[in-house]
């Protein structure tokens, strides 16, 4: 995988992408505020992140995330019915960023990408996997063969990610040495709290509890990581490569 240090272009660049929010992690800084203070900070930001990057060390400070369960539909006294979101810190989201942006590079560069995966990936929709399916199943039937379907959901999905197969299949598709280890340490030793209420007067929250499987909701590695490398990882098992 090829090595690349970040620059103040590019840090200007993800912070000028970041939406100006006022929601925030646990550090009270939200993504407004930074956006603010940009001109301050960029340079001491690219030499702390180069310094990540050179380490492959992912602070442990930007680890801490709160979860607030969304409502999704039922009933709402049933926990199920509730979506987590979790409020990661903006800076974590920064150097995710980062991390997000030398992933694909090398993904979409050696073509590693299962073409069948639209959820989750640039210039790609429902409605593009919709008619990619339609077309098949017309096909097949203009070929006179008989079409076959089956629709799977699993629950909790990003939260039923294995680290050590996860890390294994970064290995195969040759993600090694620093930048593995970032990944690692990125998702290794991190720490969640639920928070109930949008105020800090009428707010509860839980103890910090470590989390030892999955990735984070509302990250932005999550969505690469889980639905590309994982998902695909099962397939080369299960055909024994």
């Amino acid at each position: 995988m090829e090595w690349k240090y970040a620059t103040t272009y590019e840090l200007e660049k993800i912070i000028k992408s970041l939406k100006s929010k006022n929601s925030h992690g646990y550090e009270e800084i939200s993504n407004k505020i930074i956006k603010l203070s940009a001109p301050f900070i960029i340079s001491p930001l690219t030499y702390i992140c180069n310094e990540i990057l050179k380490t492959g060390i992912f602070p442990d400070r930007l680890k801490y995330a709160i979860v607030r369960p969304i409502f999704k539909k039922g009933d709402k006294h049933e926990t199920s019915n509730y979506r987590p979101i979790s409020l990661l810190t903006s800076f974590s989201k920064i150097i995710e960023k980062l991390i997000y942006n030398r992933l694909l590079l090398h993904l979409d560069k050696n073509n590693m990408l299962a073409k069948e995966q639209f959820g989750f990936r640039p210039h790609a929709s429902t409605e593009q996997a919709s008619s990619t399916m339609i077309n098949g199943i017309l096909k097949e039937l203009n070929d006179n063969r008989m079409v076959g379907g089956m629709f799977c959901d699993l629950q909790k999905a990003f939260d039923c990610v294995n680290h050590e197969t996860l890390m294994d299949k970064l290995e195969f598709y040759g993600i090694q040495g620093k930048f593995k280890n970032l990944i690692k340490s990125y998702l290794t030793e991190r720490f969640q709290k639920v928070t109930l209420g949008n105020t800090i007067e009428n707010s509860k929250s839980s103890k910090w509890k470590q989390i030892r499987n999955g990735v984070p909701q509302g990250s932005i590695l999550g969505p690469l990581l889980f639905p590309h490398l994982y998902k695909r990882f099962t397939k080369y098992n299960r055909e024994g490569y």
